[in-house]
């Protein structure tokens, strides 16, 4: 099955369809004539593959209130109703560039940073803020990753100096629980503490949350969503974690046997698979809900620094049937077929402007099938993707997805 969709995306849909299929006589007839231009190529079975398609959203979300700016954003998720939480780091701004209004003096009237979780309704609308340190709870030095719990709770974690814990909250941003302890250094066995969270994630029935465990330790460890209590942990191949330092990664050596950091998401699907983000392996491992090693699959294997496999999310039909993957590094996402974990297509490009991406780190869909995505580093900002119905596959990489 595919995406659920309405009336007004069907029809889209079926405008895009007509293009590309007109696009596709176009390109053939080039080609006929001799021309030589070198295209993108389609998948190998093209003519009948079909994927989801979408548009970027340029006015969404509507401009922030009170002069606030966001930072390095580095966590996206959608509640039951469709509302979509955003997390950054407010300690990311150029303070001579930036954020003029919040120097003592002020050197500007513009800009401030805004709460670290920022909350919009589906049109787009800031209606919600909160976030940071209290008197209750330790804020991560460097928050990271931001999941919405089948209760519509909020769980981050944190990638800094000492963030070796988890935090939850109520939607409203009430504190609910700090699971491990701060301070701790690397220990990829433990089940007191963690090491530098990535992401928290839930099983479909949300009694298990799979952190990927992450910038220090090299696991996923899976918890008791009341509790925070450790049932269990692996690493790569199901294998017993191992904390060696492995060195960078090699495109030719044979694949690591334990995972590299990040170990940047671990998302459960509805049939009790989990798909792990091994970022610097660029690979996909995926695994039984006991830690049994299924399969893996490598995307843009040459791919060096800081890895391609950054963050997953999957469509809304009942069967999951695709997988969207953020690549931070090569600026784009792919449509995968979970079943075989083929990449079908991508869109996206390197750039600043709507649909483009500087360092896409996060990724999470609502109910009908729109994608969102943040951007970390300079990128600073969140996008909406909305979801067109599906399509013939028209490249191997569309580029920039703008509206017709």
């Amino acid at each position: 099955m595919g995406e659920p969709h309405n009336s007004d995306g069907q029809e889209r849909g079926a405008n895009r369809k007509r293009k590309l299929l007109t696009g596709s006589g176009l390109i053939a007839a080039i080609l006929a004539l001799g021309l030589g231009l070198e295209l993108v190529e389609p998948p190998a079975d093209a003519a009948t593959a079909q994927a989801p398609m979408f548009e970027v959203d340029p006015l969404w979300p509507k401009p922030l209130p009170n002069h606030w700016l966001l930072g390095s954003a580095i966590g996206v998720g959608v509640d039951s109703r469709d509302h979509v939480f955003v997390i950054h780091r407010r300690q990311s701004f150029n303070t001579r560039t930036e954020i003029g209004a919040a120097m003592d003096p002020p050197t500007g009237d513009c800009c401030l940073p805004a709460p670290n979780i920022l909350e919009f309704d589906p049109e787009g609308n800031l209606v919600n803020s909160w976030g940071g340190p209290g008197e209750e709870y330790e804020w991560p030095s460097s928050n990271h990753g931001l999941t919405v719990d089948p209760k519509d709770n909020i769980w981050i974690g944190g990638n800094g100096r000492g963030d070796s814990h988890i935090l939850k909250f109520s939607r409203d941003g009430k504190f609910l629980a700090q699971y491990g302890i701060p301070g701790m250094e690397a220990n990829s066995n433990s089940t007191e503490h963690f090491g530098r969270v990535a992401k928290i994630s839930f099983n479909a029935s949300g009694e298990e949350a799979y952190v990927s465990d992450g910038y220090t330790n090299k696991r996923v460890a899976v918890l008791d969503s009341e509790t925070g209590a450790v049932k269990r942990f692996w690493g790569a191949y199901g294998n017993k974690p191992d904390d060696t330092d492995l060195g960078p990664y090699d495109p030719d050596a044979p694949l690591a046997q334990q995972f590299r950091n990040p170990v940047h998401c671990a998302e459960p699907s509805n049939d009790g698979l989990i798909y792990v983000c091994d970022r610097a392996n660029n690979r996909i491992q995926v695994f039984k809900e006991d830690g049994a090693f299924v399969t893996e699959k490598q995307i843009a294997p040459r791919t060096l620094g800081d890895g391609s496999i950054w963050d997953i999310a999957f469509s809304k039909d009942p069967d999951q049937k695709f997988i969207y993957l953020a690549d931070g590094k090569n600026m784009k996402v792919y449509v995968i077929l979970r079943e075989t974990l083929d990449v079908l297509t991508s869109f996206g490009d390197g750039g600043r402007q709507p649909g483009q991406f500087f360092a896409v780190h996060s990724i999470a869909t609502d109910s009908k099938g729109n994608i969102y995505t943040t951007e970390t580093y300079e990128g600073k900002r969140v996008q909406k993707f909305v979801y067109q119905g599906m399509g013939p596959v028209p490249a191997r990489d569309q580029g920039v997805v703008w509206p017709d």
